[in-house]
């Protein structure tokens, strides 16, 4: 059974830690982002609609979400350690399988379900451990580690799409099961902390922009190699963002809930402004805008949540959080396609602002509640006045005529 320290080391092996999580961050999640390259070649292959093609990075996302709590719960069981590794062995089988390329209920099973459930088993357990190392340097620690993501998306756009044009998406599949073997690695190295012990509906608009830019690009007239370089163009100042805003957070100048709220808001400002894009300046300043408020978002979402909840009931809450968080990345993606067929237009990006707005709202309310709570606890736990520690007049009356006759007055 896993066990971990009352004090964080803040510091020392926990960077190791740290780069890590960083590595497991761009084989996971980079991945993810980047899946919209294969998003048009499996939907011709298949001859199916946009909205069918769409459900396998649904599935993904959802078993994601979903996995979570079963991944902290055997965080608890067993080691960080341990389940990074089973994380990593399941995203090489979902995308080796998905090699086959049977139909379309086969790659739901293999580069859906299976490499969903990889990557749940990956990206949770490295989250919470890097949490639990840091303390006061944790908005950095917390940053520079999903910033990974970035990275590894803004090499991956070109290096996808180059396999693609190469080996055909079945055989790029396979090639990047491979290179995900090495989140085994990576887990090897989480080395466990010993001790003497022990809502967010912005997911649907968080994974529908990644997915529909690649397609919005083509609708445009933009060709494929100009559509791989607006993946990279997300993914680097996406890293920024992170890093940026990782620093700012850790100054403590601003409540990091607070700051949380601004990004979402800027957020979904620049999502709406994606479908006015007519050609592909524009469309990559505004993509520049929405990957950098992007990484500014999620370097931040969890240190929140780990202020909210504190750190004795983070893995739980962490878990529960991408629980509720599943049901936006499940619905969010085929909703967006369906828009799509419904209106010949790329409302998707409408949507997902506007969901972003209702969501910057709900912190704002959190954060009131939060205040209020602080408040009535302090009022219940303010000690009474103390009684001054002079005795009555009538007791010293009393007294002086007791003691009258010795001139003693207590």
């Amino acid at each position: 059974m896993a066990s971990f320290p009352i004090n964080p080391p803040d510091g020392g092996y926990g960077w190791v830690v740290v780069l890590s999580a960083f590595m497991v961050m761009g084989l996971t999640v980079a991945v993810l982002k980047t899946f919209g390259l294969f998003f048009v070649e499996i939907q011709q292959h298949f001859d199916e609609l946009a909205s069918t093609t769409s459900w396998i990075t649904s599935v993904t996302i959802a078993v994601f979400h979903l996995g979570a709590p079963v991944a902290s719960s055997l965080c608890v069981q067993y080691t960080h350690r341990t389940v990074v590794i089973t994380g990593g062995l399941l995203a090489f089988s979902g995308m080796a399988l998905g090699f086959f390329g049977l139909n379309m209920v086969w790659m739901y099973a293999t580069t859906g379900f299976l490499q969903g459930l990889g990557i749940s088993f990956s990206w949770t357990p490295s989250i919470s451990i890097v949490s639990r190392y840091f303390s006061k340097k944790r908005p950095l620690a917390n940053a520079i580690a999903s910033a990974g993501e970035c990275a590894f998306a803004f090499m991956f756009g070109p290096f996808f799409q180059w396999l693609i044009s190469q080996y055909g998406w079945k055989g790029a599949l396979l090639i990047i099961g491979g290179i995900q073997l090495n989140i085994c690695v990576c887990g090897v190295l989480m080395r466990p902390l010993a001790s003497s012990c022990f809502l967010e509906a912005t997911a649907m608009s968080f994974f529908v922009p990644p997915l529909f830019l690649v397609p919005l690009s083509y609708s445009l007239g933009i060709d494929e190699s100009w559509t791989a370089s607006l993946l990279s163009i997300l993914a680097m100042v996406d890293f920024g963002g992170r890093l940026l805003c990782g620093w700012y957070a850790n100054l403590h100048v601003t409540k990091t809930i607070h700051l949380l709220a601004m990004a979402i808001t800027l957020i979904s400002t620049s999502l709406m402004l994606l479908p006015l894009a007519n050609n592909y300046l524009s469309l990559a300043i505004f993509t520049g805008f929405y990957g950098f408020f992007f990484g500014t978002t999620v370097a931040i979402h969890i240190t929140v949540l780990a202020d909210v909840v504190g750190m004795p009931e983070f893995d739980s809450a962490l878990g529960l959080f991408m629980l509720i968080r599943s049901t936006g990345g499940f619905v969010g993606p085929p909703l967006a396609g369906k828009l799509r067929q419904l209106t010949a237009k790329y409302t998707g990006f409408y949507m997902a602002g506007a969901i972003l707005v209702l969501s910057a709202g709900f912190l704002i309310i959190l954060d009131r509640l939060q205040q209020r709570k602080i408040r009535g606890s302090k009022i219940r736990t303010k000690p009474e006045k103390s009684r001054l520690p002079y005795p009555s007049l009538h007791i010293l009356k009393h007294q002086t005529r007791k003691y009258g006759e010795h001139n003693v007055m207590v």
